[in-house]
């Protein structure tokens, strides 16, 4: 197999290098809603058992950084027969979420862990055990020193091609130019992934972070990277 590129230091992340900043305040609007609806919504802490959550076996879908919802909820909608674990540290956004999902009937194949996407990745998702992952819109982290920061990374793609299973597929969304050069780098340079450019999924509503991007002239990006099968078997052989 050969070596990857070189990457620059900086784009090497730690484990200890957060890719969010949680800031936020609870409203008694908020407070009630994840009182009443997260104990109908909450994947409990620990690892996760896709049976014992959803009451069945299905293809598992993760989103990392939900915002509030509109994806996950129009994928669980479009896929009722897929299951959908949406992850964030926002409390508000995740409050919100669940209340939408609830107005509009969603199924049972939508619920929600609090937490760091990557965490949890590591911690509680088995190995080879996703359809898909999801990252939409994550913050871009502009400036170049803060660019260890950045959920795509070396360190992650190995994390998310660990967790797809056979051509599991990677989805990334951004409206950042700088982002979406940075996603395209990273993922060459592991070699592990497929990747097509420009396929917008249909059940991903354009509101949040999306129609910002799109009301302020910027273009959006859509990267969907797939496991690639010989990366697959060879890790599997070594």
């Amino acid at each position: 197999m050969s070596e990857r590129p070189s990457l620059p230091p900086a784009e090497r992340p730690r484990s200890t290098v957060r890719t969010f900043t949680p800031r936020f305040r609870l409203s008694p609007l908020t407070q009630e809603r994840m009182d009443t609806l997260m104990p109908r919504y909450e994947v409990p802490a620990g690892p996760i058992d896709p049976v014992a959550v959803f009451g069945r076996s299905a293809p598992l879908v993760v989103e990392i950084g939900c915002g509030h919802g509109a994806a996950a909820i129009g994928y669980a909608l479009a896929h009722p027969e897929h299951d959908i674990v949406a992850i964030d540290v926002h409390v508000p956004g995740i409050a919100r979420m669940m209340a939408a999902a609830q107005e509009r009937g969603v199924p049972g194949n939508l619920r929600v862990r609090r937490g760091d996407g990557i965490e949890v990745l590591e911690d509680d998702v088995a190995p080879s055990s996703l359809a898909a992952i999801h990252l939409f819109f994550p913050d871009p982290w502009p400036k170049k020193r803060h660019a260890k920061r950045r959920f795509v990374q070396q360190r992650t793609l190995d994390l998310v091609a660990s967790r797809l299973g056979e051509q599991g597929v990677l989805r990334i969304a951004t409206d950042h130019a700088v982002y979406a050069e940075h996603a395209r780098e990273q993922l060459a340079a592991h070699g592990g992934f497929d990747v097509i450019e420009g396929v917008r999924p249909d059940w991903r509503p354009t509101d949040g972070f999306e129609q910002k991007g799109i009301d302020a002239g910027r273009t959006i990006v859509d990267l969907e990277a797939r496991v690639r099968r010989d990366r697959r078997l060879a890790h599997r052989s070594g």
